[in-house]
């Protein structure tokens, strides 16, 4: 079924991205890279580039047991936050909430006129990157705008893709084919760029995307303190672990999702009751998976997860969102990513 045409804010179109990212007049724009299908993948920066005097990569300053060799970070500098727009394509909510947050670094108010003017705030005291649409050539393969009263069955083939005989691609059988190559698939799903290739679970010591060499090099240039890679899923929003990372990564990441969900539960959003627990990785097998997360926190040391925000599916038992609400679950991450980013600065300088 086609749903009706959402809301003139709920704006997640490749053409909508082209708009905002020329509105850009107090940060600057520019093409990052382009993806396989030689679609613009575009990087907006906000703030100036703190002077972090690197002498070495993260990885050998951590070797030196001293990671200020790789970023001088005493606390005192300016915060470093990265948000990578949707690596799938089909899950393009997080489009939705990255153009409204450029309308709000630019005028204080998203696109329904609603002022954030503490999310305004944060956002102003800190150098911001945003990569509105990590995977345009899987938006590009989307035809849908919105999933809001749409069943799974008629999202599931278009985001995973279809398989020869037929039958849709699911999770989490959709990784098991990677790349995906022409005799795999009868439709190719909007969670691969058109190489075929899953952005969140690339080769990290030989990238087969140059859309990934592009995210891992942005961050090792950067050192970031925070990267929220924006993700969407049926049910309530969460804040997803990361595999292979400091234990003390794994703590902020349960402290800030913590916040997160409170600030859902107060607004009357679905809401989880608590951030994921910090534990050690492949104590079981099969052991997690070491994704781009994973991959960029290694280039940079920020601590760096992934965002699910809600489909609005009406398939029993997710929950059943308006567009409002997808938006405001976007805008209440950026308040409070912002707002933890300025009051919880990194410290690496003994």
């Amino acid at each position: 079924q086609e749903p009706s045409p959402p809301p003139e804010f709920y704006k997640s179109r490749l053409a909508d991205v082209d708009v905002a990212v020329k509105a850009v007049k107090k940060g600057n724009a520019r093409v990052l890279v382009q993806s396989a299908g030689k679609r613009d993948i575009y990087l907006v920066t906000y703030g100036a580039k703190p002077e972090f005097k690197s002498r070495a990569n993260y990885n050998s300053a951590c070797g030196g047991i001293d990671p200020a060799s790789y970023a001088r970070k005493d606390g005192a500098q300016t915060p470093v936050v990265f948000l990578l727009g949707p690596v799938h394509g089909g899950e393009f909510e997080g489009i939705v909430g990255l153009i409204n947050l450029m309308h709000v670094a630019e005028n204080g108010k998203d696109l329904r006129g609603k002022a954030w003017q503490g999310l305004a705030d944060n956002f102003a005291k800190c150098r911001v990157l945003i990569i509105p649409s990590g995977n345009p050539d899987g938006r590009a393969r989307c035809k849908y705008d919105s999933w809001v009263g749409v069943e799974m069955s008629t999202y599931e083939p278009i985001e995973m893709g279809v398989k020869p005989d037929g039958q849709s691609y699911k999770w989490p059988g959709v990784k098991r084919v990677h790349p995906m190559r022409p005799g795999d698939y009868k439709s190719l799903g909007c969670y691969f760029n058109d190489d075929g290739v899953n952005l969140m679970h690339d080769e990290w010591f030989d990238p087969l995307a140059a859309e990934t060499r592009a995210y891992l090099k942005l961050a090792r240039a950067e050192a970031p303190d925070l990267i929220v890679s924006l993700h969407s899923h049926a049910s309530s929003p969460s804040v997803e672990p990361t595999a292979y990372v400091p234990m003390t990564v794994k703590k902020t990441i349960k402290q800030f999702a913590d916040g997160l969900y409170k600030r859902y539960a107060d607004a009357g959003l679905p809401a989880r009751k608590a951030g994921p627990e910090p534990k050690e990785d492949g104590a079981q097998f099969p052991p997690p998976s070491f994704n781009l997360c994973s991959a960029l926190h290694h280039a940079c040391g920020a601590t760096a997860f992934v965002h699910e925000s809600t489909l609005g599916l009406k398939t029993a038992p997710y929950p059943k969102m308006t567009h409002e609400q997808i938006l405001d679950v976007q805008m209440l991450l950026y308040d409070e990513l912002f707002r933890y980013a300025v009051t919880h600065p990194v410290k690496w300088v003994k």
